[in-house]
């Protein structure tokens, strides 16, 4: 009579899950931090930081003069970032004081250059306050590398107040909100 047997292997994987990462944003100012969930959690993943000013706060420019503020964006989250861009507020102006010019457009006499990356870094925006404020998103990645989880990238932004800039320019401030 013939004998048969069967032999038989079983592996159960008791624990067998997914999870997903997160992507945040950092920005540093010697002791100061902002962080994109300081307004709530990474549900939201918005702050509004007023310490962080990336014009400098410079209020007695001069015609020629250039002031140049490096702020680090740190990819806080555990994903790299695919996107990353930089919106523009409109730019208006206000008074600086008890003495203000009569120009009312100073918005278009402010030049800005914007660069990312180390070693001086690559630009990203050239223009005015005025082209940055009308021209929608920046792209801040196209022209550098993906920003990898936990890595910093130096943001500079120089603003030279136009050399043509005569007397009635004197005084007045400009403010513009850079998301």
């Amino acid at each position: 009579m013939p004998t048969f047997s069967a032999f038989v292997a079983s592996i159960q994987n008791s624990v067998t899950t997914v999870g997903t990462g997160y992507l945040t944003m950092q920005e540093s100012s010697g002791s100061t931090v902002c962080n994109s969930t300081d307004c709530g959690s990474v549900s939201t993943n918005s702050a509004t930081c007023s310490t962080f000013n990336k014009y400098g706060g410079h209020l007695t420019t001069v015609p020629g003069q250039t002031v140049t503020t490096t702020i680090p964006i740190k990819n806080s989250g555990t994903v790299d970032a695919t996107t990353f861009t930089l919106t523009p507020g409109a730019c208006t102006r206000s008074t600086n004081g008890t003495l203000n010019g009569s120009a009312t457009a100073l918005c278009p006499k402010l030049d800005l250059v914007i660069k990312g990356g180390s070693g001086g870094g690559t630009t990203i925006f050239t223009g005015t306050a005025a082209d940055l404020a009308s021209g929608g998103a920046v792209n801040v990645l196209a022209p550098l590398a993906a920003v990898t989880a936990s890595t910093s990238v130096p943001i500079s932004v120089s603003v030279t107040l136009d050399s043509r800039a005569g007397p009635t320019y004197q005084g007045p401030a400009v403010s513009q909100p850079l998301t």
